[in-house]
């Protein structure tokens, strides 16, 4: 049986997240990064975010880091203070087995703690495991952008879903 826990990020974690992430910093069009993440930078990034007085929680299964989800600001302006960008990334040997909605329902859950209105999320295409858990989370698409991304040597479109946390019955 496997154990889950969720838990805050802290800046100890930023090593493990690194593995994560770079994993698909370097290897896929998930993540319109194109460099490695330092473990110093990652930890200021969780540091950040922190600071902002948002989540970043990671998912431990059987005690090994296997996932996180945070959010930050949806823009600088003040009037976009109740809307935020969520981001949640799996090991790439934990995906397909639902500890991503099990995550990404936890960072949710803190949201509504939170005088936050809209959730949204930019999935670069394609990638319907991403849309998938968007979408069964109660996410909606709103826009697209066609070929707003160069990686690898090829464009990269960006579709956009929100979540209004005031009306998918559970804010």
């Amino acid at each position: 049986m496997t154990a889950t826990r969720i838990r805050p990020a802290t800046p100890l974690d930023a090593a493990r997240i690194c593995a994560i992430y770079n994993h698909y910093v370097t290897t896929t069009t998930v993540s319109f990064e194109e460099d490695a993440v330092g473990e110093a930078e990652m930890a200021q990034r969780i540091a950040d975010v922190g600071a902002a007085g948002l989540p970043w929680l990671v998912l431990q299964v059987d005690g090994t880091l296997a996932g996180y989800a945070y959010a930050t600001k949806w823009r600088v302006r003040p009037a976009y203070r109740h809307s935020v960008e969520s981001t949640v990334y799996l090991d790439k040997d934990c995906t397909g087995r639902g500890l991503g909605r099990v995550l990404y329902g936890a960072l949710l859950d803190e949201l509504r703690k939170r005088e936050l209105r809209l959730v949204i999320g930019g999935i670069a295409q394609p990638n319907a495991g991403s849309v998938g858990l968007h979408e069964a989370l109660g996410f909606r698409k709103v826009a697209h952008f066609s070929e707003v991304g160069m990686k690898f040597g090829r464009w990269v479109d960006v579709g956009y879903w929100e979540l209004n946390l005031a009306r998918d019955g559970q804010g």
